[in-house]
């Protein structure tokens, strides 16, 4: 039986990076512009999670 040691390089951490920071700046992106829209049928469809994510909308 063999052990294989795995070590991350920094190759491998850079090319981890970039998906994550990706999600975050979408994610962000979707909570503000449905946090500050102003149409009333988008501030009804996002009310509840908005309060439910602590993101104040009144």
């Amino acid at each position: 039986m063999s052990t294989r040691i795995l070590s991350a390089t920094a190759e491998q951490s850079k090319s981890q990076f970039g998906p994550i920071l990706t999600s975050a700046l979408i994610g962000a992106v979707l909570i503000f512009a449905a946090g500050f829209a102003s149409p009333d049928a988008l501030h009804a469809a996002t009310h509840d999670t908005r309060h439910a994510t602590g993101f104040p909308c009144h």
